[in-house]
């Protein structure tokens, strides 16, 4: 089994250094100025325990991978790039199992109107992608948990031959045939990364994050969503043995988001904050604080700003708008 990482920045990056190091065939899919370096002079990959260069073929197309029947993707660009992402490898004229190791819940039902075998991955792995390519994985001695399951539930032969690769790659992984709980939950924690891309990392958001997560949690329950309890979701984590730390001479950790800012470009948060929005829309629950937050962060994307160009009261004058009878 080869796996192809379709998006190989922060998480991309990691997974394939670490299945690589392990001496499992991986390819990586890039573009840019991070493709030419990751051909030049391969993928760096810098950790709590040290430095590492790993030799990974990379390629700019699907096609010129060569996808047969034994590869598995493993998608992790962003949500908003991942239609592009999808049609590229429908081009290919395959149909090979696609992981879709990414935030949010909307890619495996963009993937499943594609191809037959698309499996969900729940992602947490704190890392960084700010240079050409170089990564940053914060934690050790595992660097992510990478656990995965049939969509929309269930395990297969797949699931339990991908997690196992991982799972032995200083990463941790498993078989989870109810994966959509957890990312459900995961995405409650995925409300704050625009809140932290707009307003800065030092700004005090005071109630907004305690009003995102509510918000969420009562369209959950109108809609009838279920997701794994915080103590359950704790506990795994617990067990991953995944430290968390600072390294010396690097940047501190941020949230995916904010380094979209940063590098510039377009931002994820339509699939984040703009889920909930989009399930209160149609299931009559009043969602503003995730529409301001969505709106914002959106605009600061197409207009070039970076992180902190926001003000906490701009957001919260935003966050009246929509709070009032008849706000869009």
């Amino acid at each position: 089994m080869r796996i192809v990482i379709y998006g190989a920045g922060a998480v991309g990056g990691v997974i394939g250094a670490r299945l690589h190091d392990r001496g499992y065939d991986v390819a990586l899919i890039a573009r840019g100025e991070h493709l030419d370096a990751l051909v030049s002079r391969g993928l760096e990959l810098v950790t709590p325990t040290g430095r590492s260069r790993h030799e990974i073929p990379a390629y700019g197309h699907p096609r010129e991978v060569g996808l047969g029947p034994t590869d598995v993707v493993l998608l992790t660009t962003k949500t908003q790039h991942t239609i592009a992402a999808l049609e590229d490898l429908r081009g290919c004229g395959v149909d090979p199992p696609i992981f879709c190791a990414q935030n949010g819940v909307a890619n495996e039902r963009m993937a499943a109107r594609r191809f037959s075998r698309v499996y969900a991955m729940l992602v947490w792995l704190p890392a960084t992608f700010l240079e050409p390519g170089r990564v940053i994985g914060y934690s050790s001695p595992n660097s992510g948990l990478l656990d995965a399951g049939c969509y929309p539930s269930g395990t297969d032969d797949v699931v339990r031959e991908v997690t196992g690769m991982l799972d032995s790659s200083r990463l941790v992984a498993r078989p989870t045939p109810d994966i959509l709980r957890w990312k459900y939950y995961k995405l409650l924690g995925n409300l704050r990364n625009a809140l932290i891309a707009t307003l800065g990392r030092d700004v005090d958001t005071e109630d907004l994050p305690a009003r995102l997560r509510a918000e969420a949690i009562a369209v959950y329950e109108a809609a009838g969503i279920d997701w794994v309890p915080e103590d359950v979701e704790a506990e795994r984590r617990n067990h991953a043995d995944m430290k968390v730390s600072m390294i010396e001479g690097e940047p501190p950790l941020m949230g995916s988001s904010w380094q979209s800012l940063t590098r510039g470009g377009s931002i994820e948060t339509d699939y984040l904050n703009g889920e909930i929005v989009l399930q209160g829309r149609l299931h009559g629950v009043a969602t503003p604080v995730n529409r301001a937050l969505q709106v914002a962060a959106n605009r600061l994307a197409r207009e070039g700003g970076k992180p902190g160009d926001l003000s906490l009261a701009e957001l919260r004058s935003l966050v009246d708008e929509y709070d009032s009878p008849g706000a869009a």
